[in-house]
């Protein structure tokens, strides 16, 4: 998984505090069960990070599958087991940005093709069901538009602070950045995020 610092908010303060350097530790000499033990007390939390950025329950559930795929086969790079959180988001933020990256060349090429059709019979078996109270639609039509005007790293950035609830030492970690960085584009993602007066009022009564 991706190396965690000891997490402010979130899944993994339940279950590890002061304990995940030692479970990370175990899990790189191969112990298994502590590896599943990482899994479980993080998975809610990434599955919801891909879902704010795929919108599709489906492609985060294949997504968070992939991210701990990754992680097993790394584990044993993560020198600091008390970054155990971050370096998890940085590869799931991969992870993430891999699938937007393969969609787009796809989309490319295709056309309105059988494929396509295959798909869209599928999206309606497998029917986007939010995780919690997170979503409602004219609130991420307004995240949607409003992040628009972000750039890539204010995005990013805004997101991981915001709706990740990771330090902006996490942030800094996780996306290889230093917290000077960081707090530049946040504090300009916040500037054009106070712009709009109708998202941030309901933002504040979808995260109540």
């Amino acid at each position: 998984m991706v190396d965690s610092e000891q997490p402010n908010d979130g899944v993994l303060d339940v279950g590890f505090s002061g304990d995940v350097a030692h479970i990370v530790d175990k899990a790189r000499a191969g112990h298994r069960a502590s590896f599943e033990k990482l899994i479980a007390v993080s998975q809610e939390e990434i599955f919801r990070m891909i879902y704010y950025r795929t919108r599709s329950r489906f492609d985060a559930e294949d997504l968070t599958q992939e991210v701990y795929l990754r992680a097993f086969k790394n584990i044993h790079r993560l020198k600091n087991g008390g970054r155990f959180r971050s370096w998890l988001y940085g590869i799931a933020i991969n992870c993430v940005r891999d699938f937007h990256r393969k969609r787009r060349f796809l989309n490319l090429f295709e056309s309105f093709s059988s494929d396509n059709s295959q798909e869209e019979q599928h999206s309606e078996k497998t029917p986007d069901t939010p995780p919690d109270q997170l979503i409602n639609k004219e609130f991420w039509q307004h995240i949607k538009n409003m992040s628009s005007r972000f750039s890539t790293m204010e995005r990013e950035v805004f997101f991981l602070r915001f709706m990740d609830h990771l330090s902006i030492n996490e942030i800094a970690q996780a996306l290889s950045k230093n917290e000077s960085t960081i707090k530049t584009h946040l504090y300009r993602a916040l500037s054009k995020f106070k712009q709009d007066d109708a998202l941030l009022a309901m933002l504040q009564g979808e995260m109540r």
